[in-house]
């Protein structure tokens, strides 16, 4: 289907006569198209609600901590970019760490993520996070068993400090079917464009997917409590996963409650 904003479907879906036109000449399907506008709708309306809880993080001086965890290909850069698409530049941040320098690596384990903690008024998303160490570095043989079992025994505590000192932590962990997963890996090595996206890791990831799942349930048993949960999102629908990402962190910031059988909460 063709690509339209949000002003362009609701114009075309006002004239019956511009969808026959469409159709009849197979530029759209009148099902996608509905389903698009949707889409934008309620991306639309979310993005606005975001953009007014930000206002007040901001007015109340607030600190909030978003962490994205998830599968290769699950979808973590599309679903922050759309959360933070029309959110205040100065007043978040997306912060992506590369691999620890000769230098963080003889660091507490911590310490280079606790400089890209957020500052007052300030919302942060973290673009994979400390949880590095509880599932693709032992995945890869990147750290020792000690320094796993360190970290696992750590996280919890460290995450409880950051509350208690009046960090909001938001945990997202962005799941994916193993078809699904193969099907996204294989259009990113066709496509040129895409080609960016596949690192030296995603590419093994079909072949130690057992191993992910391992460690990842560990992770969400043993570092998901009641006050620092993890929300798990099924991200075979990029779209509608965006869309309950979005509805997720309303809630939290909220205080809300917050259901729907694509999203687990494991505490």
């Amino acid at each position: 289907m063709a690509e339209f904003d949000l002003n362009d479907l609701e114009k075309i879906n006002n004239k019956q006569e511009i969808i026959d036109f469409l159709v009849e000449h197979d530029i759209i399907k009148e099902k996608k198209f509905k389903e698009q506008l949707a889409y934008e709708k309620e991306l639309k309306e979310l993005q606005e609600k975001l953009l007014e809880i930000q206002s007040k993080v901001i007015q109340e001086n607030k600190r909030i901590l978003i962490i994205f965890e998830g599968r290769d290909a699950a979808g973590k850069g599309g679903a922050i970019s759309r959360i933070t698409e029309f959110l205040n530049p100065k007043k978040y941040r997306v912060e992506a760490l590369p691999k620890p320098t000769e230098i963080e690596q003889g660091q507490w384990y911590f310490q280079r993520y606790f400089k890209e903690l957020p500052n007052a008024g300030e919302i942060v998303f973290f673009d994979r996070s400390w949880y590095n160490r509880a599932v693709v570095e032992p995945v890869f043989g990147f750290c020792t068993e000690e320094q796993y079992s360190k970290f696992m025994r750590q996280v919890v505590e460290v995450e409880q400090l950051l509350q208690d000192d009046g960090i909001i932590l938001i945990k997202i962990f962005l799941s994916i079917s193993k078809e699904e997963q193969a099907e996204r890996l294989q259009d990113r090595k066709d496509d040129e464009m895409k080609q960016w996206k596949l690192g030296s890791l995603d590419q093994k990831a079909q072949e130690l997917w057992d191993a992910y799942t391992n460690y990842i349930d560990k992770m969400f048993q043993q570092t998901g409590t009641e006050s620092s949960s993890w929300l798990e999102i099924v991200t075979d629908d990029k779209k509608a996963a965006r869309l309950l990402a979005m509805k997720s962190i309303i809630s939290k910031l909220e205080n809300q409650t917050f259901e729907n059988e694509l999203v687990k909460n494991h505490s």
